[in-house]
């Protein structure tokens, strides 16, 4: 996949088992509320090196799974040739947010500084710990700062960089 393509597009789950005997997939879903992978339409995939549209005829969620029947996808020998396929959706299927707040991937990369002009690295990806969410930076050594004030101070997007109340040290 080249780079190009994955700016515009956002791994959003995979297809992992399948469901049924009339073609439903099982799914992972890195969407927020899970089920929301389901709202999202249509999906992304990468087949045999060439990039394919897939469209949900119905989905729900089934226990502690979400499942999905897919257009043109009737019995389970059909539905197996997609296991294990990611599942992409283009960034602008998202919903804006508002001013101030960002999906985590567009962070991604942004340089962070703390309050005394240290140069901790670049956010590598970030972490949700249960009680709060986390930025991994990466520089010299890797820093784990909570992304809530008071560590958080100012994202600048135009600038690309993250300010933060964070010893070098720790």
């Amino acid at each position: 996949m080249s780079n190009n393509s994955t700016n515009k597009r956002l791994l959003i789950g995979q297809i992992n088992g399948l469901f049924g005997v009339q073609g439903w997939v099982k799914l992972f879903s890195h969407a927020n509320p899970r089920k929301n992978i389901l709202s999202y339409q249509p999906w992304h995939v990468e087949v045999d090196g060439q990039w394919k549209t897939l469209e949900i005829v119905k989905g729900r969620v089934q226990g502690k799974t979400i499942v999905a029947q897919l257009k043109d996808v009737n019995d389970r020998e059909v539905a197996r040739n997609y296991i294990g396929t990611d599942i992409y959706i283009e960034r602008d299927q998202l919903p804006k947010l508002p001013k101030g707040e960002y999906y985590w991937d567009e962070l991604t990369g942004l340089e962070v500084v703390n309050t005394t002009g240290v140069k901790l690295g670049k956010i590598s990806y970030m972490v949700d710990t249960g009680s709060n969410n986390v930025m991994v930076i990466n520089g010299e050594k890797e820093h784990w700062v909570p992304y809530i004030e008071p560590f958080l101070i100012n994202i600048d997007m135009d600038t690309r960089k993250v300010l933060v109340d964070w010893d070098e040290d720790f």
